[in-house]
């Protein structure tokens, strides 16, 4: 028993080296000011369609990849989203990007339940005792509505139902279904932006931004789905 402890120790502190040595290369390579300026989004952007046109399936196929060990490094999903609606579209950038989440999002799920359930048991589960019940009574439905409302950091939010012992077959199913509102919103909005970009070789200013449709409906949409979430969230985490 002491054996397997330790072991299950030296691969959980495995598992942070990796994220930390992950995000230690590529901050370097890339800065936050880099990142974040246009003529570097145009130009990648640019260099991405080019590959898109000759190499969609390669593209896909690798991105796919990326988001599933992004996710199972404890990555968020909202860049990907993003970055999934700028170079594929809408419908196949949600495709693609709602089911990579779920394959990485289940393969924490089974690592966490295996190597790292009493660390979390000893975390969360007399702050989320109360949702035990509701697990025990119908697992996948309230799968569903956990994954819908969120509320929860993502990658917590993967590791969480650990302490409920849910099947790993119905955290799929209810990560497949449940985070496809919000995924397809966050997609369409980097949809827009692309459109935006293409649109213009100069930085658009924020009113032109805001008042694209391409822009201002997908953020309608997701202060819409926010709102409803707060309410169902309300009356899921209800003592």
């Amino acid at each position: 028993m002491e054996k397997i402890k330790k072991i299950k120790i030296f691969i959980a502190l495995f598992y942070v080296s990796v994220i930390l040595l992950f995000l230690y290369f590529f901050f370097t390579k890339f800065t936050i000011q880099e990142l974040t300026s246009y003529d570097f989004i145009k130009n990648n952007r640019d260099y991405f369609f080019n590959l898109r046109e000759t190499n969609l399936f390669y593209l896909g196929f690798f991105f796919f990849l990326f988001c599933i060990v992004w996710t199972f490094a404890a990555g968020f999903a909202t860049p990907l989203a993003l970055f999934s609606g700028f170079i594929f579209g809408k419908y196949l950038g949600t495709i693609v990007v709602v089911v990579s989440i779920s394959v990485g999002a289940t393969g924490l799920y089974v690592f966490a339940n295996y190597f790292l359930k009493e660390i979390i048991k000893d975390k969360f589960l007399n702050r989320f005792k109360n949702l035990e019940e509701k697990f025990k009574k119908s697992e996948l439905s309230y799968l569903l509505i956990y994954r819908f409302v969120g509320g929860i950091p993502f990658a917590i939010s993967n590791i969480l139902p650990c302490i409920f012992n849910v099947k790993s077959i119905n955290f799929f199913i209810a990560t497949l279904i449940g985070i496809v509102p919000q995924i397809f919103i966050w997609v369409t909005l980097g949809s827009g932006l692309e459109k935006i970009i293409d649109q213009n070789k100069e930085a658009p200013s924020f009113i032109t931004l805001i008042s694209s449709p391409d822009i201002y409906i997908p953020i309608t949409g997701f202060i819409i789905l926010v709102v409803i979430t707060i309410i169902v969230r309300n009356l899921f985490y209800k003592r």
